[in-house]
């Protein structure tokens, strides 16, 4: 089956970086798509499971118009429950962050600008 990572962020130049440091990294071991919102990111992740696409780790912003990161985090996770979900954040509510870590819907969280290490180590324990 295949396995792609997704990338979520308001920011396209944000969700571009992302992409091109997880493909100059993994190769073609992933696909790897890219969301600017919410709203298109569920979109993504019902036609990726439909053409039998696992999506097995969403990057997203905290901080997006309409829903934050943590919101659609919650709502990925009640639809789609083996998903891992990092945050890259330059601003968030702290209280969410722990209440999403506590919750076991956050795997890691990784402030911007995040080093390129850091991003590459937690995908790797959400990928093993």
């Amino acid at each position: 089956m295949s396995r792609a990572i997704l990338c979520v962020d308001d920011e396209a130049i944000i969700v571009m970086s992302l992409k091109q440091e997880l493909r100059s990294h993994y190769r073609d071991r992933f696909i790897y798509e890219t969301a600017l919102n919410a709203k298109e990111a569920m979109e993504i992740i019902d036609e990726l499971a439909s053409a039998g696409i696992s999506v097995i780790t969403i990057i997203s912003d905290w901080l997006m118009p309409g829903l934050k990161g943590d919101e659609f985090i919650a709502k990925v996770q009640e639809r789609y429950p083996a998903i891992n979900a990092i945050i890259v954040t330059g601003h968030a509510d702290e209280a969410s962050l722990d209440r999403m870590r506590h919750d076991g819907r956050l795997s890691h969280v990784l402030r911007k600008p995040w080093i390129s290490r850091d991003l590459i180590e937690a995908v790797d324990r959400c990928i093993s």
